[in-house]
């Protein structure tokens, strides 16, 4: 299993983090792949993140709210050993972003809601 989106398929920390707990985003995580998971909220869901947050590609307390706001409305929950939502990127969240990324992907230009560069909406 691998991820297949443009944004997230490259990027070996957000493959990393579809197979390995040890990689899942918690508040604190810093690097180029956090700003492409809040590039991703951005465009599929419109979740606003901290513009400090942005700038230097932390996942802090407005990314872990997106974060938790996009899995309320999927209802991503483990269930076997969660009974609620959490802020954590971890292996069904990341397959979930990717999967709406590509779809987004597939889409005519007429039609999607933006466009991602380089892991940002343009």
């Amino acid at each position: 299993m691998a991820l297949k989106s443009t944004t997230f398929a490259d990027d070996e920390r957000l493959q990393a983090c579809l197979v390995k707990d040890s990689a899942h985003l918690t508040r604190g995580t810093t690097g180029d792949f956090v700003g492409k998971v809040q590039a991703a909220l951005a465009f599929i869901d419109g979740l606003s993140i901290d513009e400090e947050e942005l700038a230097t590609q932390t996942y802090g307390p407005s990314t872990a709210a997106a974060v938790l706001a996009y899995k309320r409305k999927r209802k991503i929950i483990n269930t076997s050993y969660e009974t609620t939502e959490d802020e954590i990127v971890g292996k069904m969240t990341i397959k979930s972003l990717d999967d709406e990324l590509v779809k987004a992907e597939k889409e005519p230009p007429a039609t999607k809601r933006g466009a991602m560069c380089a892991g940002k909406p343009q």
